[in-house]
């Protein structure tokens, strides 16, 4: 089985690397004729609005798309985030999105560049131990739909110079794993074990 990283912009060495690490087959995909046969796909780090174009003027938006929705298995981060969401806020008006997920979504969310910032979470699916988490310009959640699983929750954080409320940063609904931060720029492998065991149907 391949799993599949949308290599149009963003951190797409850094998820090809973490999925060969853990053994498994991976597919760059820059165009609709990449995509069967994926096992599932990861939508990486990057900038929200440049991938959105970028898909567009790809011709990749639509086949994508229609993918996501006959049930392809799908991981988005930090930027994949942003455009696995339902709903956006403080995005372009020609954004597009695959609205894959009910969050309603804030971009840059936890502030500027110069607000990125770290720390540990504690996400009990994943095991004992926490995962280091490294947020740069990230994507807030401001809400969260019924159908959508909270595995992580940030309990405390700089927020565009203030503390912020607890926010999700690990969410799962049907197919669709997204995280608020870059899991593919540290060591720990286990949100991506995570998600490749979500594309052969187990469920942790």
């Amino acid at each position: 089985m391949t799993v599949g990283v949308l290599a149009l912009q963003g951190d797409v060495r850094e998820h090809i690397e973490a999925l060969s690490e853990l053994g498994e087959a991976v597919r760059p995909v820059r165009g609709g004729d990449d995509l069967p046969r994926l096992a599932g796909l990861i939508i990486p780090g990057g900038e929200s609005t440049t991938l959105s174009m970028l898909l567009g003027s790809s011709g990749l938006f639509g086949p994508l798309d229609a993918a996501i929705r006959e049930g392809l298995p799908v991981f988005g981060t930090c930027a994949g985030m942003i455009l696995l969401a339902g709903q956006v806020l403080d995005g372009r008006d020609d954004q597009r999105g695959f609205g894959a997920i009910d969050l309603v979504i804030r971009r840059n969310g936890y502030g500027s560049q110069a607000a990125s910032f770290e720390c540990d979470l504690d996400v009990p699916a994943l095991g004992e131990g926490p995962v280091h988490a490294v947020f740069i310009r990230a994507p807030v959640v401001e809400g969260a739909g019924p159908g959508v699983e909270v595995l992580a929750t940030l309990a405390e954080s700089p927020q565009a110079g203030h503390t912020a409320p607890p926010r999700p940063v690990v969410c799962r609904q049907g197919r669709v794993l997204v995280a608020s931060f870059h899991p593919e720029l540290t060591g720990d492998r286990r949100l991506h074990q995570l998600f490749v065991a979500m594309t052969k149907g187990e469920r942790p």
